[in-house]
Order: C-alpha cells, then sequence, then structure tokens
C-alpha cells in the first residue's frame, strides 16, 4: 500500500501589521490587525479591503463604545481615575487631575512609585528593566508637585 506524501502548505511570505487607534488620546483602544498575502501586490489589495471593511461596519467605533462600557462596569475604579483622563504633555504622560500627589505621577509605563529618603522624594517609574526606565520626578519643596528635571 502506498500513502501520498502530505501536502505541506507554505505561510504566505508577505504581511503588514497596522495600528488603528480609536481616538487621538493616549489612552485610545487600539485595533491591531495584520494583513497576510502571497505577493506584495495582495497584501496591499487586502489592506485597503480592510479598512474599507472597517470604515463601512463601524469597527473603530465599536471597539471605542465597547472598551467604554467595560471600564464603566469596572467597580475597582476611582472617581479619580474616571474623571481624570491621562494625557501627552512634552513628550509624557500626564494625569489632568493630579492624584494625591501633584505634577509628573505617571509616565509611559504607568503610575510612578512613591520613595522618599529622608530629605528627599521622588517618583520612579515602574518599568522593569532599569534600562528602560524614565527619569524619576523629584519633588519640588516650593510648589509641593513632583517635576522630571530634564
Amino acid at each position: 500500500m502506498t500513502t501520498a506524501a502530505p501536502v505541506v502548505a507554505t505561510p504566505n511570505p508577505f504581511k503588514i501589521g497596522l495600528t488603528f487607534k480609536a481616538a487621538s488620546g493616549f489612552d485610545a483602544e487600539w485595533i491591531t490587525p495584520t494583513v497576510f498575502g502571497g505577493s506584495a501586490d495582495e497584501v496591499a489589495q487586502r489592506t485597503v479591503d480592510l479598512i474599507a471593511a472597517l470604515k463601512e461596519y463601524g469597527v473603530i467605533e465599536l471597539a471605542s463604545k465597547a472598551a467604554e462600557y467595560t471600564r464603566g462596569q469596572y467597580k475597582g475604579a476611582t472617581a479619580a481615575a474616571k474623571t481624570a483622563p491621562k494625557r501627552f504633555e512634552g513628550g509624557k504622560v500626564v494625569s489632568s487631575g493630579g492624584g494625591a500627589h501633584g505634577g509628573d505621577v505617571e509616565c509611559v509605563h504607568g503610575p510612578r512609585t512613591y520613595r522618599s529618603g529622608g530629605t528627599w522624594e521622588a517618583m520612579f517609574c515602574p518599568a522593569r528593566e532599569k534600562s528602560e526606565q524614565c527619569p524619576p520626578a523629584w519633588k519640588d519643596k516650593k510648589t509641593g508637585r513632583f517635576v522630571v528635571k530634564g
């Protein structure tokens, strides 16, 4: 009895990753589809088709509304978190509200960690790798706000 050799499907050699944001703010939802194809022309055409379909069916708007609904259902969120959206300012993420500490209390990696050492107070980047950490925000004794000195 002879058996035929299995057919091995080769993956599409061309792909493009896209990122669509639901809004202009830092905290906007992202949709990140990947388009595959057997040729560059096929990937380009499929990308155009995908963008047209996302627009036609309102996918970005639906994703934004679904995420907003989900955030509204989260009972652990504080009132400050709900009312103080984050934004970019001078290349850094800043909070509109300020919270318990004012100033640069967040960075691109999230909320900074408070530390003090007797005569100083600072907020440090939460990134795990030291090489990826943002500069610390030191407390300005005159204003009481945390500031990244540059």
